[in-house]
């Protein structure tokens, strides 16, 4: 099944509980999106049970979701899985793909591998665009090839608290802090920096319908600065580690 087929299916088909998921912040089940096709797993997070924040708009997690995938696929960089944000079971939310992956591989058990490097260091980029305040280790999964000449990928999931317009970027992945950005992925930046600033593009009408314009100008400000600064982020002052840390 293709990315555009999986997307389709997110967006039409027919959700099914399959249950609760265990250990997260916010209300999170496991569904079935059914189709014509056969069904696909996925991540259906209500807007109804997430929980309230003192920095976040109260119901605006799951346009956050939403708004991650829609710049991830702006830069063709595949990070976030196909996501979409509509009605189900318990009412409007985000339900993104469900990644199959073994929970003991996260960031920890990857970190330095050279196999890994150009993924990560579009994750952290990826991270320093949306202000992600929440990279934690569990938060980065490995999705195994099933073709032995292909690549394992790496997936970020749960940008719920991203994108907001104050400093707020908190990570685990400082491995390539002050180094410099590589010039294809600077082209990718720029490329997105054009786009963020053409009104009439079909990828900042759709940011427009998840964020506000404040968000929104936030975001191309950190496009701008890491385009000029050339180097990926380091760690400022104050708390710049996500608890907990997986």
């Amino acid at each position: 099944m293709t990315t555009a087929d999986i997307f389709q299916l997110l967006r039409s088909g027919t959700i099914e509980m399959a249950g609760l998921l265990p250990w997260s912040s916010n209300y999170t089940f496991l569904v079935h999106i059914c189709g014509e096709a056969e069904p696909v797993r996925a991540v259906y997070k209500p807007q109804r049970g997430e929980r309230p924040l003192w920095d976040f708009p109260q119901g605006s997690l799951c346009h956050r979701e939403y708004a991650a995938f829609l710049v991830s696929d702006a830069l063709a960089w595949e990070l976030v899985p196909p996501t979409v944000v509509r009605d189900g079971p318990h009412g409007f939310g985000s339900i993104q793909r469900f990644i199959d992956h073994d929970p003991e591989q996260h960031y920890f058990s990857i970190e330095g591998q050279p196999v890994f490097r150009s993924q990560l260091q579009r994750m952290v980029l990826f991270d320093a665009l949306i202000n992600n305040a929440d990279r934690k280790s569990g938060h980065v999964l490995l999705e195994e090839s099933d073709d032995p000449r292909g690549r394992d990928k790496l997936w970020g999931i749960d940008h719920g608290i991203c994108f907001h317009a104050e400093p707020k970027l908190r990570t685990v992945i400082w491995e390539f802090a002050n180094r410099s950005i590589p010039a294809d992925l600077l082209a990718d930046l720029r490329l997105l920096q054009k786009r963020l600033h053409s009104p009439a593009d079909p990828f900042c009408k759709q940011l427009q319908g998840a964020l506000n314009s404040l968000e929104i100008k936030a975001l191309r400000q950190r496009a701008e600065r890491l385009i000029r600064q050339g180097v990926f982020p380091k760690p400022g002052s104050g708390r710049h580690y996500p608890w907990p840390p997986v």
